[in-house]
């Protein structure tokens, strides 16, 4: 039988990149499991999808820590260890990490963004990419690094920039894209990782 490597998904909102990895996840032929969606805020959305599908959905609430992101990570990486979890996945989680959890979870942690990195590193990527007359946009999977959006690239999706676009409409489609992309792109990351192991 197959040993599927075992994932935290980190939210810190609806989660609906963390859907589609779960939805993925149940295939018999895909080789990772969603052993654990956390999230940073009690009131993140993801957190009664993920228990409505029967994966653990953990809040490790940011407030109580105040400004000390070190002292929650730890308390995140403590959670993840205790779990035997093996390989981190972002899905919109909007908090700028510390070199502490980087450094804990290096070449295990991905991170899915909205735009063809290295370009529109960052917020606002669709407007940018609009206002500055770009014609295509996109997502990108990419490894964690110190540097925000600078990690190693994974895989990447293109969506052409459509005249009548605005952020939105343009969000909506590369999102359909991510979906699509973070799934495959973990499982393609977990199968080598595995023939490294």
């Amino acid at each position: 039988m197959l040993k599927k490597t075992k994932v935290a998904v980190l939210i810190s909102g609806r989660g609906s990149n963390m859907e589609a990895l779960v939805r993925a996840a149940k295939s018999p032929a895909c080789p990772f499991e969603i052993a654990l969606v956390l999230a940073n805020k009690p009131d993140a959305g993801g957190l009664a999808t993920a228990a409505a599908e029967g994966v653990e959905a953990l809040c490790v609430d940011s407030k109580p820590f105040g400004k000390d992101r070190e002292a929650h990570e730890r308390a995140i990486d403590a959670a993840l260890r205790e779990r035997g979890i093996e390989v981190i996945a972002l899905a919109g989680y909007m908090r700028i990490l510390t070199p502490f959890l980087v450094d804990a979870w290096e070449g295990r942690m991905l991170n899915i963004h909205p735009s063809l990195l290295p370009a529109y590193p960052g917020l606002d990527t669709h407007a940018r990419a609009i206002a500055a007359g770009e014609v295509e946009a996109g997502c990108t999977v990419h490894l964690v690094t110190a540097g925000v959006d600078e990690g190693p690239i994974l895989g990447q999706a293109r969506v052409p920039i459509l005249p009548d676009d605005d952020d939105h409409s343009l969000a909506a489609r590369v999102l359909e894209q991510e979906h699509r992309l973070y799934a495959d792109t973990l499982a393609t990351f977990v199968t080598g990782r595995l023939a490294r192991a």
